[in-house]
Parts: structure tokens; sequence; C-alpha cells
């Protein structure tokens, strides 16, 4: 369905689509001891509090062109913090052309599109295994908008302002719309993988699985990260400070920390050895 704006095919008053992005990342951390855990849980409250998450929000609404109508935010106690964000579409001064196209969206910079009865929302949380010195840091981020581009052009972006070591994708089209015959139209623009919206140089970085239902306009990709420096996931220390021993046992928590999170089941330790 690759259109010129020349071909574009008339529609029947607005375009209902409903286009949804759900993007969850995870950051993950080894906290030693308590007082560690309870550092990392404050530090990630003042990184992504509820100002933070806001200018990216608005940023977001920014890359889609569209207009903000309400902000609702709120930081919670003791940890977490929630943005609601209502935006509405923007004047229409041209035919939007990139909206048709798979490919990664910009980092803040304009694109032209339409939006109506539109939303993006973002709710954190921050938590820490009970014992086993394992911290985890999830925030979800929903775009939802009605009208001719994808939330996916926003995926960029968001990849770009979170530090992720696990991300879950999430794309629906919902609906219909009408063409002037009448027909209905259940989706407007070619989707193959949400990888596509990924640029190459981020991409190289994760395992990337697709569960994607094309009759249904469903579309899922999980992504993990291949390798990593076990320095970036210490809080407050690096590995110098510790014997070979703990670092091997670090690095194998971490690891049982993503792969349970990637693949969505416990993991035994046993299955490392």
């Amino acid at each position: 369905m690759n259109l010129t704006p020349e071909q574009r095919i008339s529609l029947h008053g607005f375009n209902n689509l409903t286009k949804s992005l759900s993007f969850n990342m995870y950051d993950i951390c080894y906290t030693k001891t308590r007082e560690e855990r309870e550092a990392y849980i404050e530090y990630i409250d003042e990184q992504y509090n509820a100002e933070r998450l806001t200018k990216i929000l608005k940023n977001v609404a920014d890359i889609i062109d569209a207009h903000v109508l309400n902000i609702a935010k709120q930081d919670y106690v003791p940890q977490g913090a929630s943005v609601t964000i209502l935006v509405s579409e923007g004047p229409i001064v041209e035919v939007p052309n990139e909206s048709l196209e798979e490919s990664p969206g910009p980092l803040p910079d304009s694109v032209v599109c339409q939006l109506d009865k539109s939303h993006i929302t973002v709710h954190t949380y921050p938590e820490f295994h009970p014992f086993e010195g394992i911290s985890t840091f999830r925030a979800d981020i929903d775009v939802s908008t009605c009208g001719e581009i994808s939330p996916l052009k926003a995926l960029n972006y968001l990849i770009h302002s979170f530090e992720t070591d696990i991300m879950t994708l999430d794309y629906r089209v919902r609906g219909f719309t009408r063409d002037i015959k009448g027909k209905k139209l259940f989706i407007d623009h070619d989707i193959n993988s949400i990888q596509n919206y990924i640029p190459k140089e981020v991409a190289n970085l994760y395992d990337m699985i697709d569960v994607n239902i094309y009759q249904e306009n469903i579309f899922h990709t999980k992504c993990k990260l291949k390798e990593f420096d076990i320095n970036n996931y210490l809080f407050g220390y690096t590995k110098e400070k510790l014997d070979p021993k703990e670092v091997e046992e670090i690095t194998e928590k971490v690891t049982i920390e993503m792969d349970e999170i990637f693949y969505g089941k416990n993991i035994n330790s046993s299955s490392y050895e």
C-alpha cells in the first residue's frame, strides 16, 4: 500500500483507524545491600520523575505534530510516576508523505500528521528482589492515535530516551475507516515488522523475536541486549572492587533476570551451569 500523495484513497469523512503502540522497557541493576537497593530506587525516581517524563512525552507529541490539550502527572509514594497527555490533531497544512513508509522515526524533530481523540501515557515501576540483589526498573509507554500516521514514528526517540536492556513492543491497528464508496479499510499503511522502525545501529545491539498476526493487524517484537559490560550494572562501584567469583555470580544473576523477562518465565540458575 505504498501510495504517492496523488494516489491516496479518498475517504468518507475522517480516518477512524486507531493505531496503538505499547513500548515497555526494562533497566536492570545489581544492588548488593538493602541500602544500595533503596539508593537505586531513589536514583530512578529522581531520573524518571513526573517532570522529566512529561518533557519526554511532550517531545513525542512534537514528533507526531500533535497539539497538547491536557497534562496530568503524578509522582507516587513510595516510588514510581505517571503522566497522561491528551492530544488533538494539528492544522492540515499539507498531505503527509512519511506516514506510509516503514522506517525509523526522527529524534525530536517534526513530522506532519493529523491526530484526534488521542493520548500518550507513561507509568514507571521500580522494584527489587527481596534478597537476590537484583533491582529492575520498568516503564510502560502507550501512544494511541486516530488518523493518518502511525505512532511507530515516535519509537526511535523513545528508545533513545531510556536506558534499555529489554524492550517489549506491541503495535495494533483497530477499527476501520471507509472510502467514498463505503468500502471498509482496516489498515492504511504497509507494515511487515516493528523491527523496521528501529535504526540498524540500535537493532544490532539486540536479539529480537517477532510474534505477528498479520490478518488481525497485530504486531509484537521482543528485544534483549546481546552483550553487556557488568560495570554498567553495578550501583556505586566497579568490578575491580570485586573478586572474579563475585563478578561471575553477579553476571549470571543479571543474565538470568534478562532472560526471564525476555522469555516471560522463571529460569533455574542450574540451567546456566
